[in-house]
């Protein structure tokens, strides 16, 4: 585990000027002597450490104050890009603050004439907990973590709950977020509260770790949950760390009307199949659905034997209730639906779209029964 001390800040620029600044080569070397003078007012005294030409764009290295390092790179069609890279300890200040991170972007942006100039916030890396998470179509996110709660690799899976000022404690597997204090409507939403009822019912949970949707699941007087889940770990952690989201009823594996299976949920399917078991509802509470150019590969393949499976032990009037992915990616939500359409007996499905706090989009949840 890394220490807190190790905190490396890397701040990113960028700036749009016309191209002949940098195919000139007097104009080139007055915008080098130009950037560097302006950083140099602001950062203090800079060493020159290489310059080169690669593919036609302008490479220069700088060091200063503290370890700064500075990467000047220079463009053809006109894109110059300053990146600093600083070492932050944790009673140190920052090497600018945000207010003076605006001036130097504003002095080099006026000393260039820019027609357009950007600065990022700076990037902080080797901090103990990871603070950039990605959307399922791979943008990237900075969540306000201030601490890691828990952590833990299992047979399975990186396993992380980490706590957000805004979003509470939250459970991230393999450093992708799955639950937030926050997203009770996630759970709403796939159970579809109000609109389904599950007094009297048979259900079976997979996966499900986090323990949210058993939790919700129980307090509508079910006549029996089971939940199958892979990861005992999860399990642990969620009981101890995430107990707004589940309550107590990961404390034990087995209660009045519900049971904890760990294990593999495909095996214990197959198990269910063959001793003619029939639920009223099966919660698909797995992997999403895959972001790919074509439905194929080990992932569908799974999400392909769970709907099949899943539909085996399903009661002629039940239903498979699942979440899919972000609203942003309808061309996997579409093949998903193409692979819905070729299950052995014919299906009909509903769909419902909710924004879900800690993932930052709208998400869509699918409820599929028998036609």
């Amino acid at each position: 585990m890394c220490s807190k001390k190790m905190v490396v800040h890397t701040v990113l620029l960028d700036f749009t000027v016309s191209s002949n600044v940098i195919s000139d080569v007097e104009k080139r070397s007055n915008l080098k002597t130009t950037i560097s003078n302006v950083l140099g007012e602001h950062i203090g005294s800079l060493k020159p450490l290489t310059e080169m030409n690669i593919d036609e764009s302008l490479l220069l290295l700088y060091t200063g104050v503290r370890g700064t390092l500075i990467t000047v790179r220079a463009y053809p069609k006109g894109l110059v890009t300053v990146n600093i890279e600083y070492y932050k300890g944790d009673n140190e200040e920052s090497l600018l603050n945000f207010e003076q991170w605006r001036y130097l972007e504003a002095d080099v942006a006026l000393a260039l004439n820019s027609q357009r100039s950007k600065r990022l916030p700076p990037v902080r890396r080797g901090t103990i907990y990871d603070l950039y998470l990605t959307l399922s179509d791979e943008r990237l996110l900075e969540y306000d973590i201030d601490k890691l709660v828990f952590e833990a690799r299992s047979p399975y899976q990186k396993v992380q709950i980490v706590h957000s000022k805004s979003l509470g404690n939250m459970l991230v597997l393999d450093e992708l977020q799955n639950m937030s204090e926050a997203d009770m409507i996630y759970t709403d939403t796939l159970m579809q509260r109000d609109k389904e009822n599950y007094t009297g019912k048979e259900i079976v949970i997979l996966g499900g770790g986090d323990g949210g949707l058993l939790w919700e699941l129980l307090k509508q007087k079910p006549q029996f949950v089971t939940m199958l889940e892979l990861d005992e770990v999860v399990i642990k952690a969620c009981s101890q760390h995430m107990r707004s989201i589940c309550g107590d009823c990961l404390d034990k594996m087995k209660g009045d009307n519900y049971e904890i299976i760990v294990g593999d949920c495909v095996k214990t399917l197959k198990h269910m199949i063959e001793e003619g078991r029939q639920f009223d509802y099966v919660f698909g509470d797995l992997t999403d659905i895959p972001i790919s150019p074509t439905p194929d590969g080990d992932a569908w393949d799974f999400i392909r034997l769970i709907l099949n499976s899943s539909f085996k032990v399903l009661k002629p009037a039940g239903k498979f209730m699942t979440h899919g992915s972000a609203a942003s990616c309808p061309d996997s939500l579409k093949m998903f639906e193409e692979v819905l359409s070729e299950l052995p007996g014919p299906v009909t499905f509903t769909k419902a779209q909710a924004f879900i706090p800690s993932f930052y989009e709208d998400w869509v949840f699918y409820q599929v029964s028998l036609k």
